[in-house]
């Protein structure tokens, strides 16, 4: 993700390149190719032709970037949120799989992840990050490398470098079927035709990875995909698109579907949407269908239009990104992130983006009504004969699909049912052991606000305190987070 500057140029004002400029840029770009297709030994030493590729399926990709603070553009080695460039081998999986457990609990199967120059096999830090990829693959997680430029300006600028970057990469994760390869992100220095050049040259030096493993980035800001959609040397590839309403002005929800599915073309089922986002810290309601505000209406459009189409998908960022709007994390970021050392766990910042990520990925029905199954106790969280009385304390209850285990996720953090009219409470702003949790009408107080972990616990704002079922009469409590099961949820 590029976001330097508030606006980008026109795509139709950019200005012209006068004769000379264009014939050294051919020249340039000559050069660069003619270095790009000059495989060396090593890297097809042992490795067998691709052969043909599987059908594109990219709706198999469900997932999230997981970025550096900052952002990934950087002239030194790339480390994501939560790691440290001090970080061993150990230390790295064993974060990052923390963290990546976090990310599947909430159904993601796919984690991108930024490297550069510094950050690949054979580097100090490259030799410990590939603890992260490990960790990924070893939960059965897809993983899709792409590549940061180290001075950001939408080109190879040193051909020898970017090849002696990606040659150790291919050459470790070519026989890894669950590692993908996006050769260069947002190629903004080419025109639409010398990116198809460039990443047609990258898809010839290394012929041992399957074409169904290649991720060519759409034109510019990685914001077009039908050039490379429609040049058959990338037949058998998947092409990626960024879309952020921050580059475009205001507009509706069915103009939103309209410009999007205009970067797209014909090709969403082979696209995945690898950069989308909005903001995640301000109470945004995205399970709002008749919003009126621009992000909601945006990123309901998206992602209506990116589930009916068969987009694959990977939500910036999980953690990481710019610090521009908050001093501390990126307001767009998906997750805030808790803990120290090893010790780590996420929770999510806005749960009706959850509801939508969810309902994109295939997991969810369109409405955001959930059941929250307790894992300890079996069951689903009822209230007591569907009764609307205030003060009802809730429990645990075969699973029905009646309307009273019906509950939404509000973007401000509160749990309601019976469309909105009761709220999950913590009775009388109670912060000790035993208190009981109930239905009250909603207020808006913090004893009736509650995050949700990546640890399966669901916790009181005010309190601190986790959600628990009492084993003995399955009615639910404020208690002290100890990691039991009868304090474990899931969103069903």
């Amino acid at each position: 993700m590029f976001r330097s500057c508030p606006t980008r140029t026109p795509r139709d004002t950019r200005s012209e390149r006068r004769p000379g400029q264009r014939r050294v840029l051919r020249r340039v770009l000559a050069a660069t190719l003619t270095a790009l297709f000059a495989i060396p030994a090593g890297v097809l030493s042992g490795a067998s032709p691709a052969g043909a590729a599987d059908p594109l399926n990219s709706a198999q990709f469900g997932g999230v970037n997981w970025a550096r603070p900052g952002d990934s553009f950087v002239n030194a080695p790339v480390v994501p949120e939560g790691l440290s460039v001090s970080d061993s081998y150990a230390t790295v999986r064993a974060k990052a799989d923390a963290i990546l457990t976090g990310f599947q609990h909430d159904g993601a199967n796919t984690v991108r992840l930024p490297i550069n120059k510094y950050s690949v096999p054979g580097t100090t830090w490259g030799d410990a990050y590939t603890g992260a990829v490990d960790a990924a693959t070893a939960k059965g997680m897809k993983v899709i490398l792409g590549y940061w430029e180290e001075v950001p300006n939408g080109k190879v600028d040193d051909t020898a470098a970017f090849n002696a970057m990606w040659d150790p990469v291919v050459a470790k994760y070519a026989s890894n079927p669950l590692v993908s390869f996006e050769s260069f992100n947002e190629p903004r220095g080419y025109t639409a035709a010398q990116w198809a050049d460039v990443a047609a040259a990258w898809i010839a030096r290394y012929p041992s990875v399957p074409r169904n493993r290649i991720v060519v980035s759409g034109s510019g800001f990685n914001d077009d995909v039908t050039t490379v959609c429609g040049d058959s040397r990338l037949d058998g590839t998947y092409v990626s698109l960024h879309f952020y309403a921050f580059s475009h002005t205001p507009r509706s929800y069915a103009e939103w579907v309209t410009l999007f599915k205009s970067r797209i073309g014909s090709c969403g089922s082979r696209t995945i949407l690898d950069e989308f986002g909005g903001p995640m810290d301000d109470g945004r309601d995205y399970n709002q269908a008749g919003s009126s505000d621009n992000f909601v209406l945006y990123m309901r459009a998206v992602i209506d239009t990116a589930h009916d189409l068969g987009m694959g998908s990977t939500y910036w960022p999980a953690l990481g990104g710019k610090h521009t709007m908050r001093p501390d994390y990126d307001w767009y970021s998906l997750y805030a992130l808790h803990g120290t050392g090893t010790d780590l766990t996420l929770s999510v910042r806005n749960p009706t983006q959850m509801d939508r990520l969810k309902y994109l990925w295939g997991l969810a029905p369109r409405t955001p009504l959930t059941a929250l199954k307790s894992v300890g106790v079996p069951g689903c969280l009822d209230i007591p004969g569907g009764t609307q009385q205030n003060i009802t304390q809730v429990q645990i209850w075969n699973c029905t699909g009646a309307t009273h285990q019906q509950w939404t996720r509000t973007a401000t953090g509160q749990i309601t049912v019976f469309g909105g009219a009761k709220c999950l409470d913590a009775l009388g702003n109670g912060t000790a052991n035993g208190t009981k949790v109930v239905i009250y009408d909603c207020n808006g107080q913090d004893n009736q606000k509650w995050t949700f972990y990546s640890d399966g616990t669901v916790r009181g704002v005010e309190s601190g305190l986790c959600l628990d079922v009492n084993q003995s009469t399955s009615k639910v409590q404020l208690w002290s987070c100890w990691g039991g099961t009868n304090q474990k949820w899931q969103i069903a």
